[in-house]
C-alpha cells in the first residue's frame, strides 16, 4: 500500500521545516477547537501533531510514503510535552482510508489534496469516515486567480513537470470546488497569499477553512 517518493520525501522533510516558519500559525488556526477522534489524511512528517488541542481524544494519521511515515511515527512518539493528544500513525491511501464508516468526528486535509490521484474519490472517502455533521478542516494550495499565473500552473501540471518534481502535486487544482462538489457544506474560507505564509508560487495561494458533511 505504500507510496514511494524517496527523493521528494527527503526534500520535503527538510523544506517543510523552513516553510513552517510561515505556516505554523495557520496550522494552529486550522486545528483550533477540534474535539473527539480525528483522521488526518496525508500526515507527512507530522508537523500538525503539536497543534492538536487537548480536546482531541485520538488522531489517526494516515501517510502512504514510508520515509515521511517513519518521521511522523518518531514525532508522535516523542515524550517532550509538545504533543497533547494520542497519535496513531498508519499506512494508507486517501482513496482507501483505514477507518470504519462514521467513525471520526473530524478530518484534516493539510497540503495533501493537491497530490491525491483523484480528489473526488478521496473526498468521498473522507465523507464516508465522518459522522453525520462531522467537520473537514482544510489547508490547501489552489489555482491562482490571476490568469497569467493560473496558466503557468496549468502548464506545469499538463506537462507533468510539477507532479514529477512535487511528488504527485498538481498546483492548478480547484480544490474548493472539489470539496463542494463532494457534498460538503463549506463554512468560513480564507485565502492566504505568499505574504501570509511564505510559501512561494506556484504552490500559492492557499485556502484555509472548514466544511461539514451533509
Amino acid at each position: 500500500m505504500s507510496h514511494h517518493h524517496p527523493l521528494f520525501a527527503r526534500f520535503y522533510a527538510r523544506t517543510s521545516l523552513l516553510m513552517d516558519r510561515g505556516l505554523g500559525t495557520h496550522r494552529r488556526t486550522l486545528l483550533d477547537g477540534l474535539a473527539g477522534r480525528v483522521l488526518e489524511v496525508g500526515a507527512g512528517n507530522g508537523l500538525n501533531f503539536p497543534h492538536y488541542p487537548g480536546s482531541v481524544t485520538e488522531v489517526l494519521a494516515v501517510e502512504p510514503e514510508p520515509h515521511l511515515r517513519a518521521l511522523a511515527q518518531t514525532r508522535a512518539s516523542q515524550d517532550d510535552g509538545q504533543i497533547k493528544v494520542p497519535v496513531k500513525v498508519v499506512d494508507g491511501w486517501a482513496d482507501r482510508l483505514p477507518a470504519d464508516d462514521g467513525s471520526c468526528d473530524a478530518a484534516v486535509a493539510s497540503l495533501v489534496l493537491c497530490s491525491v490521484p483523484d480528489q473526488a474519490t478521496a473526498l468521498a472517502e473522507i465523507a464516508r469516515v465522518l459522522k453525520p455533521g462531522g467537520q473537514l478542516r482544510f489547508l490547501e494550495h489552489v489555482r491562482n486567480p490571476r490568469t497569467a499565473r493560473r496558466r503557468v500552473q496549468q502548464t506545469l501540471d499538463a506537462t507533468g513537470i510539477w507532479p514529477w518534481f512535487g511528488g504527485g502535486c498538481h498546483c492548478s487544482r480547484d480544490t474548493l470546488t472539489a470539496i463542494e462538489n463532494a457534498g460538503f457544506t463549506t463554512g468560513h474560507v480564507e485565502t492566504l497569499t505568499s505574504a501570509d505564509t511564505g510559501v512561494p508560487f506556484p504552490t500559492a495561494p492557499q485556502i484555509i477553512g472548514t466544511a461539514s458533511r451533509a
